[in-house]
């Protein structure tokens, strides 16, 4: 499959399951998920759906668990759903998985904060120096 339309058919899969989340699936242990990526696999087999808790959700583990428990317990209507809306000769397996992108991000901003110098007002070792009293 060529870079294009694997490209296209992640950002279909990620549009079409935001939608049938949002619209049609009522699991309380699920709500209003953000869905953050879709890699679909070149031959159409199996598809990962990465996903974060919705705005105003507790983002805890126990809500992490929670979500994924409910978006497991509804994969199945999920990919009926998608099936309905794509026109595609095979609909792949769905897996959820927590998009863990942010928390990664944010551990390597707590280690550069760590390790880069507080004071950036400090003159840097490559600015020349002052020319005072040199001869115009």
């Amino acid at each position: 499959m060529s870079g294009r339309r694997e490209a296209r058919l992640n950002e279909q899969f990620k549009r079409e399951i935001s939608e049938v989340l949002r619209r049609e699936v009522r699991d309380p242990r699920i709500g209003t998920p953000t869905v953050t990526g879709a890699e679909v696999s070149p031959d159409l087999w199996s598809a990962r759906i990465y996903v974060r808790p919705g705005p105003g959700s507790d983002d805890g583990e126990e809500a992490r668990r929670d979500l994924l428990e409910g978006l497991r317990a509804a994969t199945p209507f999920i990919r009926r759903e998608v099936a309905r809306n794509l026109t595609l000769r095979r609909v792949p397996e769905i897996r959820f998985e927590f998009d863990r992108t942010l928390d990664r991000a944010m551990r390597i901003e707590e280690i550069l904060r760590e390790v880069l110098p507080e004071d950036e007002d400090e003159e840097s070792p490559a600015s020349p120096p002052s020319e005072e009293g040199s001869k115009a």
